[in-house]
């Protein structure tokens, strides 16, 4: 392995000053290739290890590899890292590192005003302007007046700090011109660079060349940002102070997911199987699993929505907990599927990581429309109980609960999760797994008296019974059926009554979710109502009102069908109830057609989560 040479460092240190802020959000945005995710992760990480609350929110191109330099080949990552608690990646970014003219050009709307840009100054030529639209230059004219702006030639410098590493292409260099611009946002606010350091190591383990190569940019751009003259102030966030001790992991939605299957699966001794054909945002789910074979994890990747739909099926009829993920245009061409596993009363899991939509729509962007799809879409009375884990770390323990449902109640179970839930990370602290409640998956087997569809009295779950048993081999279909014998039938009487105990089964669910908890006022003028990933922008939004002297309580549902069985005596309590949601309206819809309350709607449809001062204003707007 060659020696690794890092850049010395100065002999002596300029003066520069030094603020402490209490939170910061920078936004790392460049070509889908200059490495913008692992950037935005690795200074997540460093921050989350130095002791700061952390919230991110990648975005991603739908392009598998749009023309460089372009607006739609922009890969992005948002980070907010804070001394206090968060809830959100933040509405406006204080900081952008601009890696190219597109970059810059996409983002500085979003810039708060008078905020800092770290720009790439390399590619701000006559070909780079064309490709971002420019038709002039905004580092030589006015356009940047009311920026801190910091024009950095970083493809330059890099390759000035790679110069003597033999064998490396100006290409293999300028692949670490994200390293270089992370050790200079490094410097900038005060994090160490050990972590990422060790991570180069690890990573690229068996290239030796390119842990070196990396090391001396990530260096090199921490000394230029201790040596340049254009970076006069360091700017430091403290640790955050009130944090619950344990092991923490930072973690996003999907990852959550796949460690929430693998549990719930260990919780009721079953081996877990997983049928799925690869969607974004969901195709993580089958990544993460599929390294988890120790657990005895199978997963199968099909070869299309069906096929995968069909897997778990059979899974789950011979006595596996399954499970299947996907987003809105492949739960539609699941939905036969799904419908089979209603009739045959089965537990297993559907996934539904939602994105824009319809039809290819948006696929790297978030939204939380498919709620009706997943309610109604399918042919006949189909009920299938609905819930929505609010944030990341969230998703690991409605996964669990979703088994849990799925198996006492013999059916299957959706969850709703979102891009931005699947893809944002936060603190996670990891629990004890001897404090998780064992999932009781054990199959029936008294073949006395036995019928396929028996029922339990309090739950009206018919028995899991394995396939082989003796004495107790069954038929079971998608054929309309007699209740509790199971024979098929097309007897009016019959069928009206198998519908109706399916009804009732779901509808029984309330008696085991909890009921729906409010935060503020138990009663008054307002009342803001939300699902899903929406959770973050509603209560930081709430927090600020408040503090403003504003009366407003907020709950949030993670229960979507049924409803918790205190939702109708909740909202009777509030003059108005405001419903913020990614769509045109359809929780909104759900609530004015279930309570007799006075609805008011919050649609956002761009692709993009709430931003707090969106909810904010409009909750001034309905109690003004």
């Amino acid at each position: 392995m060659a020696e690794i040479v890092a850049p010395s460092a100065p002999t002596s240190k300029r003066e520069y000053s030094q603020e402490e802020r209490q939170s910061i959000v920078i936004s790392f945005s460049g070509d889908s290739g200059d490495g913008m995710q692992l950037t935005g992760g690795q200074f997540t990480n460093t921050s989350a290890v130095v002791g700061n609350d952390v919230s991110t929110f990648p975005d991603i191109p739908a392009e598998i590899r749009a023309p460089a330099g372009t607006i739609p080949g922009l890969s992005g990552y948002q980070v907010n890292f804070a001394a206090n608690d968060l809830y959100t990646a933040g509405d406006s970014p204080q900081v952008l590192v601009a890696m190219n003219p597109a970059a810059l050009k996409a983002n500085l709307p979003d810039l708060e005003p008078g905020g800092t840009i770290i720009v790439n100054t390399d590619p701000f030529n006559r070909n780079g302007l064309r490709k971002a639209g420019y038709e002039k230059n905004p580092l030589e004219d006015d356009s940047l007046s009311g920026y801190d702006v910091h024009p950095v030639p970083l493809t330059t410098l890099t390759r000035n700090a790679l110069a003597d590493i033999e064998g490396m292409s100006n290409q293999g260099k300028d692949m670490c011109k994200n390293a270089f611009v992370l050790g200079l946002v490094f410097w900038m606010f005060d994090r160490p660079l050990d972590y990422t350091l060790k991570f180069y190591e690890t990573k690229f383990a068996g290239r030796p060349e390119v842990v070196e190569a990396n090391t001396r940019a990530l260096k090199a751009g921490y000394y230029y940002g201790e040596t340049a003259e254009t970076f006069q102030t360091q700017i430091s966030v403290p640790k955050r102070q009130i944090v619950e001790p344990g092991v923490y992991k930072r973690i996003t939605g999907n990852e959550a997911i796949v460690l929430g299957l693998v549990t719930a699966a260990q919780k009721a001794g079953k081996p877990f199987f997983y049928g799925s054909y690869p969607i974004t945002p969901a195709s993580t789910i089958l990544e993460g699993l599929a390294a988890l074979k120790n657990f005895d994890v199978r997963t199968f990747q099909a070869e299309d929505e069906i096929a995968a739909m069909g897997s778990v099926i059979g899974a789950a009829f011979a006595g596996s907990l399954a499970a299947t993920a996907s987003s809105g245009p492949g739960i539609a061409l699941k939905s036969e599927g799904i419908n089979l596993a209603v009739v045959m009363e089965l537990p297993l899991v559907v996934i539904d990581v939602q994105r824009g939509g319809p039809s290819t729509g948006l696929p790297t962007k978030t939204e939380q429309a498919d709620l009706l799809e997943v309610l109604y879409g399918r042919n006949g009375e189909s009920p299938i109980p609905v819930i929505a884990p609010a944030t990341p770390s969230e998703c690991f323990d409605m996964i669990i609960e979703a088994f849990r449902i799925a198996v006492r109640y013999m059916t299957p179970v959706f969850v709703l999760s979102d891009g931005y839930v699947a893809n944002n990370s936060e603190p996670w602290k990891i629990p004890d797994p001897d404090l998780i409640a064992a999932i009781d998956a054990e199959p029936y087997t008294d073949p006395d008296d036995y019928q396929p569809y028996m029922r339990d009295p309090q739950t009206l779950a018919r028995p899991w019974v394995l396939p082989g048993t003796p004495g107790m081999e069954h038929r079971i279909g998608g054929l309309g059926k007699q209740d509790v014998t199971g024979n098929v039938s097309y007897a009016p009487e019959d069928h009206e009554r198998i519908v109706h105990v399916r009804a009732d089964k779901i509808r029984g669910i309330a008696d085991f979710i909890p009921e729906l908890e409010v935060t503020g006022p138990d009663q008054g003028d307002l009342l803001v109502l939300g699902w899903g990933g929406t959770y973050g922008a509603i209560r930081a939004a709430v927090e600020q009102v408040r503090d403003e002297g504003l009366d407003v309580a907020y709950a949030h549902l993670r229960y979507l069908n049924p409803f918790p069985r205190n939702l109708g005596n909740v909202l009777g309590r509030y003059k108005q109830v405001l419903v913020p949601e990614l769509n045109l309206g359809q929780l909104a819809m759900l609530v004015q057609a279930h309570f007799p309350v006075r609805v008011v709607k919050l649609n956002k449809v761009q692709g993009s989560p709430f931003q707090i001062r969106e909810v904010a204003d409009k909750i001034r707007q309905v109690l003004s």
